[in-house]
């Protein structure tokens, strides 16, 4: 279950797992973004291993990695039957939506 916190402005975590393929879209999809639009860059990114820090991981509601998240607020979970432009798409609504709720 997602432990309780306030939606942090301009801040996101992503749970992955090394050898997961889907993570690695989803970090090539965050530096596609970045390198494309400075507005994604501005967006502090927490990337926690899953398996190197479960006592973190077992305090949110996913099932699937990657999974973001905005506080305690899941923005986007990957499944199985996620493609690489899905998984970019998907990430990039994510960072979308805490862009515009830092600006307010």
């Amino acid at each position: 279950m997602a432990e309780k916190r306030n939606m942090s402005t301009n801040k996101v975590t992503i749970f992955y797992l090394n050898n997961c393929p889907y993570c690695h879209s989803a970090k090539k999809a965050v530096e596609e973004l970045k390198s494309n639009d400075a507005a994604y860059q501005a967006v502090d990114i927490e990337w926690i291993e899953e398996s190197r820090n479960p006592e973190i991981a077992d305090r949110f509601d996913y099932y699937y990695v990657p999974s973001v998240f905005n506080g305690e607020e899941k923005l986007y979970e990957c499944s199985p039957a996620d493609v690489y432009s899905t998984i970019r798409n998907n990430i990039k609504k994510a960072l979308d939506s805490v862009i515009k709720l830092a600006e307010g």
